[in-house]
């Protein structure tokens, strides 16, 4: 395992998963809502899109990664999923700890959290795939958390629950099949 090729390439997913979630936040209008584009892209506002559009692209780079880079197979993968969840907490996290202050969303400061999210989560990963450490044996539960993950993620797309998290602040709505339902009307 070498430690400066794993960090460079923690790095450099920093780059690559920010950019290509801010492709996927403009993915569904530009594509016309092609399916892809509604899977993995932002259907609306509402943070729960804020937070799927990260998903993908950092699953993405880890399976790039796991494909060159010499690392233990398995504490890779609780590493990941750590960070995959942490990711997700902290934008979800910050977007309502930005909502104490501010009644509407406040541009800057979602870049500025987002990127942070990635930056940290990242860094997490860098370090726990390379400790000595016994991540190796949570192995079967992290596959099962990223499992769990997954499942959220494209049910929660097209049937998401009426709560505060997959509300949009633009419409008010819920999801895609409330935006094609009002397109039809």
């Amino acid at each position: 395992m070498d430690k400066k090729n794993i960090a460079l390439s923690e790095a450099a997913g920093c780059v690559l998963i920010y950019s290509v979630a801010v492709l996927l936040h403009f993915a569904y209008p530009l594509s016309c809502g092609a399916a892809l584009s509604i899977v993995f892209g932002a259907v609306n506002e509402s943070v729960w899109e804020h937070t799927k559009i990260f998903a993908a692209p950092y699953i993405g780079w880890a399976l790039i990664q796991l494909c060159w880079l010499r690392v233990h197979f398995r504490q890779y993968v609780v590493a990941k999923v750590i960070g995959l969840y942490l990711l997700a907490g902290m934008i979800i996290g910050s977007s309502y700890l930005m909502s104490l202050f501010s009644d509407h969303a406040v541009l800057w400061a979602d870049i500025a959290a987002s990127l942070i999210a990635v930056l940290t989560a990242q860094g997490l990963t860098y370090r726990l795939e390379t400790d000595e450490n016994r991540l190796k044996d949570y192995f079967y539960p992290a596959l099962m958390l990223l499992g769990l993950y997954y499942l959220m993620f494209f049910s929660f797309t097209i049937f998401p629950p009426k709560t505060e998290l997959f509300r949009d602040p633009v419409s008010g709505g819920f999801g895609i099949v409330e935006k094609i339902a009002e397109k039809e009307r």
